[in-house]
């Protein structure tokens, strides 16, 4: 006979992901050539930066701001400012 654990009566609640993760997350996609150029502004400009300290917000800042004027194909310069926006937000 087999006998399964009682189910919780108080779930856990959903988890609200930070803005830091979410911003990680985003980079670590868009370098690992799962999103385009204009994929990764969207996504950055709709992740809430209030939750980030003020540094942290600028590089995003400046990395949105980059990617307004770059063609959708174009990586090179891109990457670079990607993976120090990343490093600025992982670090805090």
């Amino acid at each position: 006979m087999s006998f399964s654990a009682p189910m919780s009566m108080h779930p856990e609640p959903a988890r609200v992901p930070r803005p830091e993760d979410e911003v990680v997350s985003v980079l670590s996609h868009w370098l690992a050539f799962h999103l385009g150029n204009e994929e990764l502004r969207t996504r950055l400009r709709s992740i809430d930066s209030a939750g980030l300290e003020p540094e942290q917000a600028e590089a995003v800042d400046e990395l949105v701001a980059a990617l307004e004027n770059a063609p959708q194909g174009e990586r090179g310069e891109l990457e670079m400012l990607v993976r120090e926006t990343l490093e600025a937000v992982a670090l805090g």
